[in-house]
This record gives C-alpha cells, sequence and structure tokens, in this order.
C-alpha cells in the first residue's frame, strides 16, 4: 500500500513542476525603482525658539521619460497638531539650481509642485528647499515633522502618486 504521504508529494511536485514551466511561479526578481521619488532632509535635527531649520526636498524622476508636472502637499503630522504651543511657519524658498539657488514660486501646501522647475529630465534630481521659522514664543521639548504626497505626470502620458512621504522631525528644545 503506499503511503498518503508520498501520494501527497508527488500532487505538490507536479503543480509546482507544471507553475515552473508556464511561467506562473513567483520569481526571486529584485524590485525596479519607482518612477519617481520623493526624499527630505534637513540641516538640523534640532532648534530653539526663534531658530530656523532648512527643510530640503528632492525630487529624483527614475523614469525614462521627463517629469512635465509635479503636484505636492505638505502638512503637519497628527502629533505635531497636538502640540498647539508649538509655533513655526515657512518664511522662505529655494529652487537648487546649476547657477545657484533661485527663489521658489510659492510656498503654500497647494503650489510646492511648481517649484521644482519642471521639466525633470530622467536621471535627475530638483532639490527645494524651504526655511522653517520657529516662533520666539512657541513652546518646546516638542516635535515638528510634516508628511507629504505627490503626483508626477510625465512626458508619455503616465503618472504616478506617492506618499505619504514624512520628514525628518525637528525637535524643539528649550534654551
Amino acid at each position: 500500500m503506499r503511503s498518503p504521504l508520498m501520494r501527497r508529494f508527488g500532487l505538490g511536485a507536479v503543480l509546482a513542476l507544471f507553475l515552473a514551466v508556464f511561467g506562473l511561479a513567483p520569481s526571486a526578481s529584485a524590485a525596479d525603482p519607482a518612477p519617481a521619488e520623493l526624499t527630505f532632509a534637513t540641516d538640523s535635527a534640532t532648534t530653539t525658539p526663534g531658530g530656523t531649520v532648512n527643510l530640503s526636498m528632492t525630487l529624483t524622476n527614475n523614469n525614462t521619460y521627463d517629469i512635465w508636472f509635479v503636484y505636492q502637499t505638505i502638512e503637519p503630522t497628527w502629533l505635531t497638531t497636538q502640540r498647539p504651543d508649538l509655533k513655526y511657519g515657512f518664511s522662505g524658498c529655494t529652487l537648487a539650481t546649476a547657477n545657484g539657488a533661485t527663489p521658489c514660486s510659492g510656498t503654500g501646501p497647494a503650489d510646492l509642485g511648481g517649484n521644482y522647475g519642471t521639466t525633470v529630465p530622467p536621471g535627475q534630481s530638483r532639490t527645494v528647499t524651504l526655511k522653517l521659522d520657529v516662533s520666539a514664543d512657541s513652546g518646546c521639548n516638542g516635535n515638528i515633522g510634516f508628511y507629504s504626497y505627490f503626483y508626477a505626470e510625465f512626458s508619455d502620458s503616465t503618472n504616478i502618486s506617492g506618499g505619504p512621504v514624512h520628514t525628518p522631525v525637528t525637535r524643539v528644545l528649550c534654551a
């Protein structure tokens, strides 16, 4: 009498062979990079009331087509909104270019995308730096952080939505 264990093993082996032959087995290939990527960095992890931190946003085009249009939002995280004593705001915006920094077209949440100076060619990046000012009468011993969503359109009529992408947290220390 044949063992039921061998019968199950045989059925599994036949099924695995069928999937492999017809290309339906999962592959072990590395994932392709996203067509566009947004990253954040700050020039300081801490500040005091009255201080300033530069928040840099870098948009990288990993696609083989130009980025023609970008729309981006930036909002405070939920934990940041739970500290109403933290007082802060964006006071400046610059786009890094080959000829130096140039002013952005706006710093509001609805118009950040235009600041990247699109078109962004394949394989290139654009970096925008927002100046985050912490008010002199701000509370301290709290964290300020943001999250962002973005939408990018490429010259081949495709698009990508990404996010949330979180900024590094800035700790407001007591002076």
